[in-house]
């Protein structure tokens, strides 16, 4: 079977078609969207199957398609003791949050919070989701510009490096933006089972296309992999600056979970479009299983091409890991299969950037824009909701573009999210969880969470797995000791004022 030494006109042909023909499936949603719960929940009328694939594409970024080979191509299969936490975290999702987002007609995750507590405290919970979805948005959509850096290396090689990144970024935003901009939640859900479909027979692809081009196969993988321990899987240490332990993955995999899909709009949205109740729950667990299989597959492809490598040196050493994947696939697969596993990852970029896109703008109209003038008509705030999604990709974009001076991109978009998701579970859980927790209590629990997990982040070397379970833990307590506090105060008060003993 004959390599490429990069990509030719074959292969950029397939490219282009994946992008125009996901483009135009896309549009084919376009239609006259009468409400937001038509443009942001597709109309309450996607089957679960559908939902469940959705958010399995939503949570698979490029980062998640390059990053994982990557980490087992430099370290062993660890990262799966995370998957089993994400697994955990479905199962509480479903039993405790979705229950409470059905008993009203809810379009974001927020609304829960102001029914509960206030609306000093929804405004403070999508403001944060705002500005971290964004934040570690941004990263990911950087993500693209290392595979078109490295895919078309020959092809703008008269350009610089920025221009290339520019380019690259700009092209997968307004295409994604094109069809998130017509269809709404439709769009982008169906968008996403393409989508993941091609991503998977991709990878499917490139498995069986590296085993061809390792002598002696599935073998020699498994020999060289075991004698490296490249399927060490399970680690039982204590280390809490350690991201990949039993006990970070299961522990830190479920709160990360519960946050990501029980308080984030970007899964929350899907969940919400469900026909009903039991049907978002079907949904949630279901895709845990995909997820399992999924980061199983992105795990083996990074442990074979370690062995690859082993067998055939590159010529210059990697400088980073989440290159590997990429430069693999356009140096040393056959042409035509180069094309498509690219086209594989642009899908998987697409699909979370489409996701991203829709949420940022529902939370921005739902939860700011029709509170701020409630007399607006539907069809205004449809309109609106389209221009937010407008501004929201040329605000990705932008952000895309800082992201560039970062780390390994996974575990940088990881930290940026966890660092808000503690706080933002610890009230959601204080408010299902609790009856006597009030909004005063709840920001300030909220205030110290967030602080303590700043903390974390820029003033120790605690792994981010742990960000999501000291910073809820610590908003809970707080909070609900503030609570009380707060509430007696003003009981006493109260009494003082009016004589009549406690009120």
């Amino acid at each position: 079977m004959a390599t490429a030494p990069g990509l030719n006109i074959l292969d950029m042909a397939v490219i282009a078609a994946y992008l125009v023909g996901v483009t135009l499936f896309g549009l084919s949603f376009r239609r006259k969207q009468r409400t937001l719960r038509d443009y942001f929940l597709a109309g309450n009328a996607i089957p679960w199957w559908a939902i469940s694939l959705s958010i399995i594409a939503a949570e698979t970024s490029t980062l998640t398609v390059i990053s994982i080979p990557g980490l087992a191509y430099d370290k062993d299969f660890r990262f799966l003791q995370l998957v089993m936490g994400y697994l955990a975290g479905r199962a509480i999702v479903s039993f405790v949050f979705i229950p409470q987002y059905f008993r009203g007609q809810l379009v974001t995750a927020y609304q829960l919070m102001e029914s509960r507590f206030g609306a000093t405290l929804r405004t403070l919970t999508a403001g944060l989701f705002l500005l971290t979805r964004a934040a570690a948005e941004g990263v990911r959509v950087f993500a693209v510009a290392i595979v078109v850096r490295v895919a078309l290396g020959s092809v703008l090689s008269g350009m610089s490096e920025d221009a290339r990144d520019i380019w690259s970024i700009g092209i997968v935003c307004a295409m994604t933006l094109a069809y998130t901009f017509e269809g709404g939640l439709a769009a982008v859900v169906w968008t996403d089972v393409i989508q993941l479909g091609i991503y998977t027979a991709g990878t499917v692809v490139g498995f069986f296309t590296i085993l061809h081009l390792v002598p002696g196969g599935w073998h020699t993988v498994y020999a060289a992999a075991s004698g490296a321990h490249k399927f060490h899987a399970i680690d039982l240490s204590l280390n809490l600056t350690s991201t990949y332990t039993l006990w970070s993955g299961v522990i830190g995999g479920a709160f990360l979970t519960m946050a990501s899909h029980g308080t984030d709009q970007l899964i929350v949205q899907r969940l919400l479009s469900a026909r009903s109740e039991r049907q978002s729950q079907v949904a949630l667990l279901t895709s845990g299983l995909g997820i399992l299989i999924q980061f199983c597959l992105f795990l083996l492809i990074g442990t074979m091409l370690f062995v690859y490598y082993k067998l055939n040196p590159p010529g210059m050493p990697f400088t980073r890991t989440d290159t590997i994947y990429p430069t693999y696939i356009v140096t040393r697969m056959p042409h035509g299969i180069s094309g498509l596993l690219i086209s594989a990852i642009l899908a998987a970029a697409m699909s979370n950037l489409s996701a991203a896109l829709n949420s940022l703008s529902s939370t921005t109209i739902v939860d700011f824009y029709a509170r701020i003038v409630p007399q607006s008509s539907e069809q205004r705030r449809v309109s609106l909701s389209r221009i937010a999604t407008v501004g929201w990709g040329f605000a990705l974009f932008f952000l895309a573009l800082l992201a560039r001076h970062g780390g390994r991109v996974l575990e940088m978009g990881l930290s940026i999210a966890s660092v808000a998701y503690g706080c933002v579970l610890g009230v959601f859980l204080l408010g299902v969880l609790t009856k006597s927790a009030n909004e005063r209590g709840a920001i300030v629990g909220m205030l110290f969470g967030l602080a303590a997990n700043l903390y974390l982040w820029l003033g120790t070397s605690i792994s981010f797995a742990w960000y999501v379970v000291f910073g809820s833990i610590a908003t809970f307590v707080v909070g609900y000791a503030a609570s009380r506090l707060l509430a007696e105060g003003a009981s006493r008060r109260a009494s003082a004022l009016s004589g009549y003993g406690e009120l």
